[in-house]
């Protein structure tokens, strides 16, 4: 039985209110006001599609065994590097075995679910865990419409045998070159084609046939599927595609639309992590993905779900929220505005990637040491126990700090500092466990921040070399809430 083992997502705390877009843009564009309902998710500025691979993936491996994880795929079409493999990066930070094989997918809408079959087969073919991830952060043109349909977020499946919260029953797949929108090499922004051509040509026509044969292959009847996952920007669009093809008007998934936009690439698994949430043992998930083609797979929920560790999901994560009425942020944080951000922010240091290669555990996976003899745990990881009592030499072995509690030690808002979402908040935090270091804080609000708060680390951009294209990360400290999700 192959199928899904584990789920996590990642929706970013910051949720930037339409109404307050349309206002900003209404003065040359009066259509955007009809577009003005719900929010949308809006990434800090220090997240990108691999940090929220990240979140995602570390929400769907909490009490997971990640030794027997042999592959890692990320599909996004936002990546941060043209040229480096940014499964990697996910892989690092998630501090899983170098012994893997990763994959970047990429270039459609439904790498998602082209990446999620891919990784099936995959599982199957090793009899091994795979890690499936897919992430998106599109930057999009001011004052367009695509800019208010769009959110950012990200999904994670684990897939593999055994256990499975939902089996993978079968799966078709077509490829169409079908162009509903495309974005060119080096440029900046989707150029999108006519709505009514790509709702009747193209998703009526290429979709209700591919969904057809998936349910073929999975033995399956239309109107046995309880759950039709299909994201789509048109409203009324999956509605449409379900009476085509015979299934339950009560089947289809709402599109999240109103409390997160559509996030790409991830929107399929988000979607379908959303479903599996609401999902009872028995019941029939089908899956669609649509971009130069379609992709639909079949999956049952299992006994296994309801046995499943409470996640984060979507659930979770759209009840973690903080509104934003700032759409000059939304802006800045996406880089689609010049501005003067004074001579502090001129300081960009080249990387040095020598050393991002020696201390890349250190680095991307924050490991750290701890001392055998004492029990004494250290950040960074050196060749000298921190103890004064002990002070043994070589004796370290590696500590993991990323999933440790810690907790506020000591504090600063900084206005001086340039920070692209001022003041720049950081401090010492201690590990409840043992161990402490200066860290930057991140997903903080002016006045929130108190000595001995809870604090969770997370994986974050830490600049930008605008000169080079390299993207640095680390890992920062976000607050945490009483439910103990992050504040």
């Amino acid at each position: 039985m192959i199928g899904i083992v584990s789920y996590g997502t990642h929706v970013p705390r910051l949720r930037l209110n339409r109404k307050s877009m349309a206002a900003a843009n209404a003065w040359m564009d009066p259509s955007l006001l009809a577009h003005g309902k719900g929010e949308r998710a809006m990434a800090n500025w220090d997240e990108d599609s691999v940090t929220m691979a990240v979140e995602a993936a570390r929400d769907c491996l909490a009490e997971q065994d990640r030794g027997s994880i042999q592959a890692l795929y990320f599909a996004s079409t936002s990546l941060p590097f043209g040229d480096r493999q940014n499964a990697g990066i996910v892989a690092a930070a998630l501090n899983l075995s170098e012994q893997l094989a990763t994959l970047d997918v990429t270039a459609s809408q439904k790498a998602g679910t082209s990446g999620l079959l891919a990784a099936l087969n995959t599982a199957k073919a090793m009899g091994e865990n795979v890690l499936f991830a897919a992430a998106d952060k599109r930057r999009t043109k001011s004052a367009s419409v695509q800019e208010m349909q769009f959110g950012d977020g990200a999904a994670a499946l684990l897939l593999g045998s055994g256990e499975v919260v939902a089996e993978f029953l079968g799966g078709h797949s077509a490829s169409v070159d079908f162009v509903d929108h495309y974005r060119g090499k080096d440029q900046p922004f989707d150029y999108g084609w006519e709505e009514r051509w790509i709702r009747d040509e193209g998703i009526g026509k290429i979709v209700p046939p591919v969904i057809t044969r998936a349910l073929e292959k999975a033995g399956v009847s239309p109107e046995q599927v309880d759950h039709f996952v299909m994201p789509c920007v048109y409203a009324g669009v999956a509605a449409s595609v379900a009476r085509k093809v015979g299934l339950l008007p009560q089947s289809v998934r709402d599109n999240l639309a109103a409390v997160c936009g559509e996030t790409g690439t991830a929107h399929a698994i988000v979607m379908l992590v959303d479903a599996l949430q609401d999902a009872t043992p028995g019941q029939l998930l089908l899956v669609c993905g649509f971009g130069q083609g379609c992709d639909a797979l079949v999956f049952r929920a299992t006994e296994r779900l309801a046995a499943l560790p409470r996640r984060v999901g979507v659930k979770g994560s759209l009840a973690r929220r903080k509104e934003e009425t700032n759409y000059l942020k939304f802006l800045t944080f996406n880089r689609l505005i010049t501005q003067e951000r004074g001579l502090r922010a001129e300081y960009n240091p080249q990387t040095a990637l020598s050393v991002l290669y020696r201390r890349r555990r250190m680095i991307l996976g924050l490991m750290g040491g701890i001392c055998p003899k004492c029990n004494t745990p250290q950040f960074p990881k050196e060749g000298v126990c921190v103890n004064p009592e002990c002070k043994a030499v070589g004796s370290q072995e590696d500590y993991p700090f990323a999933d440790q509690p810690t907790r506020v030690a000591s504090w600063s808002a900084d206005t001086l500092t340039y920070s692209m979402d001022p003041p720049a908040h950081y401090g010492m935090i201690q590990f409840d466990g043992g161990g402490c270091f200066m860290a930057d804080f991140t997903d903080c609000d002016v006045g929130g921040v108190e000595v001995g708060m809870p604090m969770r680390m997370v994986f974050r951009v830490m600049g930008v070399d605008e000169m080079r294209g390299m993207t640095r990360y680390f890992w920062k400290a976000a607050p945490i809430s009483v439910s103990g999700k992050e504040d």
